[in-house]
């Protein structure tokens, strides 16, 4: 079984650098994919409250017979739920979906700026390890100036910020907020949708070393310190992406992934999404 590498986080405790997502799949499918990601080695599994799979990814974990100090369990706090009063029953509830007495990170989604309650729901995240409803905070989808009215507090800070990144799109400005303020960037849809993998160089690469594109991609991210999360329901290509980790990309192909930055975003843009 393929050992997964981990990353310490600012506050001492380690996350697996591959996670499995489970974001657009069906509850009716979730259940089994987790499954299918714990049998072959995952140990991160990253969902939620806006995905409706918390209660399947929790029966999966159910199911697995894994001890829980064996498993990374991250979800999230969705948009409407923002606000001092409301994230514990928020938390709470995600929980009991899951089935857990905690998790080992809490996000707030996104930072929906108009809404502007995200410095109170942090510090509401703060409470919530106090209370030891989750190890660890951080935040997903937030731009320097968002990291930076954090930082401001003066309290605890985001351990990680979970934004887009792939090749054609890598953020340079919020990496290197991240990497200043001690914050590790974890990728989601870190392999572009499956688009940049047509991309000639990344094919190129991948038939030098010996790897598909997908692992390419995903070497890239690892080597350069951000935590991964890929998702798949076909058995196949879950354990492909777990392969990533056997892949070891030099610095000319590594440098050749980063003049891929095309600009080219998948998801909102956090400056304007306060749904």
């Amino acid at each position: 079984m393929t050992t997964v590498p981990s990353l310490t986080l600012a506050d001492g405790r380690t996350i697996p650098q591959i996670g499995f997502g489970v974001f657009l799949v069906p509850g009716d499918e979730a259940q089994g994919a987790v499954e299918t990601a714990l049998e072959t080695g995952y140990r991160h599994i990253d969902t939620a409250m806006i995905y409706r799979n918390e209660a399947e990814v929790g029966r999966a974990i159910a199911h697995s017979g894994l001890s829980r100090d064996e498993l990374f369990v991250t979800t999230k706090l969705w948009n409407t739920d923002q606000g001092r009063d409301k994230v514990r029953p928020a938390l709470e509830a995600s929980l009991e979906r899951l089935g857990l007495d905690h998790v080992d990170l809490y996000l707030i989604h996104w930072p929906t700026p108009a809404r502007d309650l995200y410095v109170q729901t942090w510090e509401a995240f703060e409470d919530a390890v106090d209370e030891g409803l989750t190890r660890s905070i951080g935040v997903s989808n937030f731009l320097p100036e968002h990291l930076d009215r954090l930082a401001a507090l003066g309290g605890r800070q985001p351990v990680v910020n979970q934004v887009e990144v792939h090749p054609s799109l890598q953020q340079r400005e919020i990496l290197n907020a991240d990497e200043n303020l001690g914050i590790i960037t974890e990728a989601w849809s870190p392999l572009g949708r499956g688009a940049d993998l047509e991309i000639a160089t990344i094919s190129g690469i991948a038939e030098r070393v010996g790897a598909t594109p997908a692992q390419v991609v995903l070497a890239w991210h690892l080597q350069q310190g951000r935590v991964v999360i890929p998702k798949s329901v076909t058995r196949s290509r879950i354990i492909e992406n777990l392969g990533a980790t056997d892949v070891h990309l030099e610095e000319a192909d590594l440098a050749a992934l980063d003049a891929l930055d095309a600009g080219t975003r998948i998801g909102p843009d956090p400056a304007e999404l306060n749904d």
